[in-house]
């Protein structure tokens, strides 16, 4: 039964992969287009034209109706073979995450899989602080999960009881990767600032 579920699935898997840069719907504010960028040399970024290399490292900027800077998509994932993929959105301006779409688990059914449908832990990402220091070189706070009920930080995630491990995946993921991504995208803002292909409205 389970490499039944697994072999009817993972056409729906392969293919939210691929529409990762498309998946601009984790950014509230992006209306119009977005646009996959590739990380160079480790602390730059550049506009991807068609296809992306196999093994690329990108984030995707999404662009309001105006052409103007939503935020960014960018994917994580975490466990063994990758048990949780995640999608979550990033406002540069607030520094926070604002959007959060689980790409793929293979968490237990009804325990693990409430990181998708539970309503309290998914309105932990409409703002979830991922501010960076002073320096802008790291992490201003750790993303952390902490028992449900018991959230007193913006970067604290609030678990689902229940489902702690997965509570603590997610969390692990998004502190990782927006501790590898931030202090970057800070850094080279300006490459991202505007949708050039945008039509004025």
């Amino acid at each position: 039964m389970i490499v039944s579920v697994y072999q009817a699935t993972k056409p729906v898997i392969a293919r939210n992969r691929a529409d990762a840069g498309g998946a601009i719907f984790v950014l509230p504010g992006a209306k119009k287009s977005s646009q996959a960028f590739r990380l160079v040399d480790g602390d730059r970024f550049e506009a991807v034209e068609g296809q992306a290399a196999p093994g690329d490292a990108l984030v995707y900027a999404g662009y309001d109706a105006s052409g103007s800077l939503a935020g960014f998509a960018i994917e994580g994932a975490a466990g063994y073979q990758d048990t949780i993929r995640l999608l979550w959105g990033y406002d540069p301006t607030a520094q926070t995450v604002i959007g959060f779409h689980v790409l793929e688990s293979k968490e237990t059914p009804g325990l693990g899989d409430k990181i998708t449908s539970d309503e309290g832990f998914l309105e932990n990402f409409r703002a979830l602080d991922v501010r960076l220091d002073a320096a802008g070189a790291k992490l201003a706070n750790a993303v952390v999960a902490v028992k449900h009920g018991q959230k007193a930080q913006a970067w604290q995630v609030d678990g689902i009881t229940g489902a702690t491990i997965s509570s603590v995946a997610v969390s692990g993921i998004l502190d990782q990767s927006a501790a590898f991504w931030l202090p970057k995208i800070q850094k080279d803002l300006t490459v991202f600032e505007h949708d050039k292909t945008a039509v004025k409205p």
